[in-house]
């Protein structure tokens, strides 16, 4: 660290000879300015830093974050430096808002450019038409279907900010106006005008997943719940210019099939027709709750390079799907989860009386009733989890005792409330999840709950997982983000 120069580095030179040579006249390192700028060009109002890759991010476009980590031998200093990185990646576009803000003009380039081709940074210096990019240092969000706002929990967390929120229902409207102190406009998403969405750098849509999944009625876009989609991007679309240079969706897995994969070829091909190049991904709630929770993310952006791979069904969908305008980025392996469901149950809740626990457990069968017994054999406690759902016409119960709650649903469609089995010592106990217990598998321990059980857990039912959604601001939307604002004057 005491190698590395804070101003008048190489870089630095190579682009003030090319901007004297070009006829510039500059100062440079204005410590007045937020970020110190290594050189301002009054006559222009236009802000130029030279950012080294290493310590500014660029690594996590052009590696796997695997290759990052292994640069350092401990995993402790490990952990420090790639946060040391990420901070400053997140300080930068904070410095680029503010002087946004204040009326100059921003261009951030690379090291490496401009090592390559000062000349050409040259050129885009002088190319200052105004680009939706330049929304992005403000890290705004318009958040449709915000159900209860876990997505809004998970980007709060992360430093950003929502600027509108929409829904249809006013339950999970009270639910979101108890936790965060505002609440969101409650209106079918076919009705907002654009007009009303300001100018933000993400758009984010966990729509109705009800027509889409294994058990729902499966008539995918065209059903009358995930049709939503379609009001979603008719209202990019008449944002026209001010469109958000991101997109994230959220949805089941089952988009996947949906349709036989039309469904998700007509979505996608509908981002690609607002300018979007898109990219997709599953990630799973068990990497950080335990909580078996798999679902499927779309991103929206600027860029249309395909540098990475997807494996399994994604990877098959992308390589079938050539027409597509796909920007495939690098991601690294999501974390293995350590905890253990015991630690997420509140102890003190009620348990059912001993003829309801019985019942249950009557309606066990096969595996499911082995599994419950020998649970109630062990001298130790064990946690598991349990569905009711008809089988041949039959009210079966299903257990879970891997130490994974099975996926959080809302309590219709068919769908039943989760319950929490406990055994051990020749015992064994039952009851419903409780809208706590919900709320620590989705990741959000201090969520205000203020309302019915049921009524919690058709919030949380619906909801996206906090951790899962920091994971992905963390390893894709940051770093992407920080790409973007590079290589062009940003003008607010």
């Amino acid at each position: 660290m005491a190698r590395v120069k804070s101003r008048d580095t190489a870089p630095e030179k190579i682009l003030r000879r090319a901007l004297r040579k070009a006829g510039f006249r500059f100062r440079t390192y204005d410590p007045k300015l937020p970020g110190k700028p290594d050189i301002v060009i009054p006559s222009r109002r236009l802000i130029v830093f030279v950012d080294g890759d290493f310590w500014h991010g660029r690594q996590f476009r052009t590696r796997r974050h695997a290759s990052l980590e292994g640069q350092f031998t401990q995993s402790a200093s490990r952990e420090y430096w790639l946060t040391k990185i990420r901070r400053n990646m997140a300080r930068d576009l904070k410095h680029t808002d503010a002087l946004l803000c204040s009326g100059w003009k921003v261009a951030r380039f690379w090291e490496t450019d401009v090592n390559r081709d000062a000349e050409s940074c040259i050129a885009a210096l002088t190319d200052e038409r105004a680009d939706v990019r330049s929304l992005l240092p403000q890290r705004t969000i318009a958040e449709f279907f915000a159900g209860i706002g876990l997505m809004r929990y998970a980007f709060e967390r992360q430093g950003w900010r929502v600027t509108f929120a929409n829904d249809i229902d006013p339950k999970k409207a009270q639910m979101y106006a108890t936790h965060f102190g505002d609440s969101f406009v409650v209106r079918d998403v076919h009705h907002v005008v654009a007009d009303e969405v300001p100018s933000v750098s993400l758009a984010t849509a966990s729509f109705p997943c009800t027509d889409l999944s294994l058990a729902g009625g499966r008539k995918g876009l065209a059903g009358q719940h995930s049709s939503a989609f379609w009001g979603f991007l008719r209202v990019l679309e008449d944002m026209g210019a001010r469109r958000p240079p991101l997109v994230l969706v959220e949805n089941v897995p089952g988009f996947l099939t949906s349709g036989s994969g039309k469904d998700l070829q007509s979505a996608l091909s509908g981002l690609n027709d607002l300018g979007y190049a898109v990219d997709m991904f599953t990630l799973d709630a068990v990497h950080f709750v335990p909580q078996s929770r798999n679902r499927l993310f779309l991103v929206g952006q600027p860029a249309g390079e395909c540098a990475g791979t997807r494996e399994g069904v994604v990877g098959r969908f992308i390589d079938h799907h050539p027409d597509v305008r796909w920007s495939i980025r690098p991601l690294p392996k999501p974390p293995e989860f350590q905890g253990k469901l015991a630690d997420f149950l509140d102890e003190e809740a009620e348990w059912w009386e001993e003829k309801r626990s019985a019942y249950l457990l009557s309606q066990m069968t096969g595996i499911h009733r082995k599994s419950a017994a020998e649970a109630i054999a062990k001298r130790r406690w064990t946690y598991g989890t349990v569905f009711r759902r008809v089988r041949s016409g039959r009210t079966v119960a299903e257990l879970r005792t891997d130490g994974i709650a099975g996926c959080l649903r809302t309590p219709r469609g068919g769908s039943a409330r989760q319950i929490l089995f406990k055994a051990g010592y020749g015992k064994y106990y039952c009851r419903l999840l409780t809208g706590r217990e919900c709320a620590r598998l989705m990741g959000a321990d201090d969520y205000r709950i203020e309302t019915t059980p049921n009524q919690a857990l058709f919030g949380f039912g619906d909801a996206v997982c906090v951790p899962a959604v920091e994971w992905i601001i963390i390893h894709y939307l940051m770093p992407l983000t920080n790409e973007l604002i590079r290589g062009r004057v940003l003008i607010r």
